[in-house]
């Protein structure tokens, strides 16, 4: 959709946005994290590990930018709630929620992993709505703001034995589409869908053959998260007027 002139949150760039960012404490979140920074964006980080999340933003802060840790578990809507409030508080505004966390438990249907299946169904559809819920009527107040939702390859292909992880990143694909169609003039909703990316949450959970074969994979051809980061920049730095509806990024190597 297209953006509006006049709101106060026209302008080309990344520089001085308000930029909240879920599962920012590793991966793809991590890096995006480190690259709207080095930007001049303002963040708002949340992830559930404290330690970690510290550690991003001492980075981020020690390089002179601009960054507060929310301790963030997406499945819970005050969490999320949390996040876009001290957006407000600190800065003001909320211009950017990128939805990024994410769990790859995969396994089997014959592993019978309910509380795996669970978790990304809590995590990928749950948290993504937990977080719309949070920004929408903020992004409506100010009648400006843009959704970064992050997706996956898997939403385009099914490989065995990644079919749950697939069906919830398929929900994502079609809740940003749909998200997009209702925002209207004055808001922007972009999906990033990554191909394999070299973080630890492959191989992380799931059934210990299903880890092991997406380890092997993942130092075979994975991209590294900053080459997400970038596009989920790219996506950011648009004028108002323009939304990038999506972006698929994924190694050369990946069928």
């Amino acid at each position: 959709m297209t953006g509006t002139t006049g709101t106060t949150d026209t302008a080309a760039g990344i520089e001085n946005k308000v930029i909240a960012i879920t599962g920012a404490s590793s991966g793809i979140g991590e890096a995006t994290a480190l690259y709207l920074a080095a930007k001049g964006a303002r963040l708002v980080l949340g992830a559930r590990r404290k330690d970690r999340l510290t550690g991003v933003v001492d980075r981020i802060t020690a390089a002179g930018g601009t960054a507060i840790g929310v301790v963030v578990d997406v499945t819970r809507r005050a969490d999320l709630k949390h996040l876009t409030d001290t957006a407000i508080d600190r800065f003001g505004r909320l211009d950017v929620l990128v939805s990024n966390a994410g769990t790859m438990a995969v396994s089997p249907f014959d592993d019978l992993r309910q509380d795996d299946w669970d978790a990304m169904v809590s995590t990928h559809i749950t948290g993504l709505l937990n977080g719309i819920a949070a920004a929408l009527p903020v992004f409506r107040g100010q009648r400006s703001g843009q959704f970064v939702n992050v997706g996956s390859t898997a939403a385009y292909v099914v490989k065995s034995p990644q079919a749950v992880y697939a069906a919830t990143k398929t929900a994502v694909k079609v809740i940003t589409e749909g998200l997009r169609q209702e925002s209207g003039p004055d808001l922007r909703v972009t999906l990033i869908s990554p191909g394999f990316t070299n973080t630890e949450g492959v191989g992380k959970g799931g059934s210990p053959e299903a880890a092991a074969a997406l380890t092997r994979r993942r130092d075979e051809i994975a991209m590294p998260p900053a080459a997400v980061a970038s596009a989920i920049g790219y996506a950011i730095e648009q004028p108002a007027g323009v939304d990038v509806g999506e972006i698929v990024v994924r190694p050369t190597m990946q069928d």
